[in-house]
Order: structure tokens, then sequence, then C-alpha cells
């Protein structure tokens, strides 16, 4: 290094976000139902037993290999990513740790109280089409709050502000704890394909009649 040169270290800090203040309490109302219901979406899609998202497949798949319940694979797979922050300057905010705290426990405890499955093949599709409704409603309501992004969102935006397109990123992703999952022994069908195909225009559906307006109202 020359002389008189001084490059500093890169932040390794975990970076959090201020705690929001307008319109706190009627964004932290919509945020944990939001969790919730995405948590009881999961629950309702593994007992269909037609297939999972991919990240859920992954979970399922270590849940199958370890004695650790679905749920928590999913908390601990959250605390892992959240790790992945620290390079990437992510900001941590409170619906980014709520949403490792909620969606895994609301899992197990979903997973406890249905049947272990539904029964006939109708029942299996409208179990999972609800699944994937409630993960759908659940998505606009924790997105829409505003109040941090969730693990897996977070590391695919902090890669992708690092030069990476965000679409590379997030297939590649989901590709391979897709695949990583399956060969773990996590359900892949008919319920994979509807949730790709289904998820994205729930979201968008969702998301603009759920998002939490910041601005001050015009009088």
């Amino acid at each position: 290094m020359r002389a008189g040169r001084y490059t500093p270290l890169p932040d390794r800090r975990i970076q959090l976000l201020p705690l929001p203040t307008h319109r706190f309490p009627r964004r932290l109302g919509q945020l944990l139902p939001g969790l919730c219901l995405f948590g009881i979406g999961i629950a309702f899609m593994v007992r269909a037993d037609l297939g999972l998202s991919p990240w859920q497949v992954f979970h399922q798949g270590v849940a199958e290999r370890t004695d650790l319940a679905m749920g928590t694979v999913v908390i601990m797979t959250g605390m892992i990513v959240m790790l992945g922050w620290v390079p990437l300057r992510e900001r941590i905010g409170l619906g980014t740790i709520l949403n490792v705290a909620l969606i895994g426990n609301v899992l197990n405890l979903t997973l406890l109280l249905l049947p272990d499955s539904f029964g006939s093949l109708p029942m299996r599709w409208i179990a999972m089409f609800g699944g994937v409704t409630l993960i759908g409603i659940g998505s606009g309501l924790y997105i829409g709050a505003g109040m941090g992004p969730g693990p897996r969102d977070g590391l695919m935006t902090g890669l992708a502000r690092r030069g990476l397109h965000i679409g590379a990123v997030r297939t590649g992703l989901e590709i391979t704890v897709l695949i990583v999952g399956w060969r773990l022994g996590g359900t892949v069908g008919a319920g994979t394909v509807a949730f790709a195909t289904l998820i994205g225009p729930l979201v968008a559906f969702f998301l603009p009649r759920m998002t939490v307006r910041l601005e001050p109202a015009v009088t």
C-alpha cells in the first residue's frame, strides 16, 4: 500500500433499520397476521403432499434427514441466511426478525393441528391451492407493511445490488435449494409448479391493496 493512503476495512457490523414510527401500530397489526398466514399456508401445502415451493422443499428435506421439525428448520435457515446479509450490508428490520421467529413456529403449530392427510385427491388439491392463496395474502400483508424484507428476499436483493441480475440470482438460488431439498427427500410435484405459476400473480394482486401508505394525507 502506498504511503499516506488508507483503505478502510469493509464494515462487517449488522446493519439495522430504524424502528418505524409513522403508522407503526397499523403496520405491526398487518405484519403479524401476514406472517402467520404465510406459515399456515405452508402447512396446508405440506399436508396436501402435492409439492412445495423450492425453499420449502429444502426445509422439508432437511427435516426428513434430521430430528428437527420442519418449522424449526425454517427458523434455523432464516438465521443462517441473515448471516449472509452482513458482508452484503443489508439492513435488518423488525419485520425481518419477526419473519424468522414467527413463520416457522406457526408452521409447527399448524402441522400439529391439521390432520396428517386430507384424504382424497380433490381435497388435497383444495388444500394445496388454499395454501398457495394464504401464502399470497400473507406475502402481500407483510411486504406491504414495509418493516423489512424476509431473510431470503434480502439475500437476493443484496446480491443484486452487487451487480448481479436479480432474476438470475433468484432463479439460481431457488433451483439450487429445490434440487438439494429434493435429493434430501422434500416433496416436488404439481404443487411446486402451481406455486411457481400462481405466487407472482397473487402477490401482484394483493400487495397494492395491502401496502401501507406512508405519505401524509393531503388536506
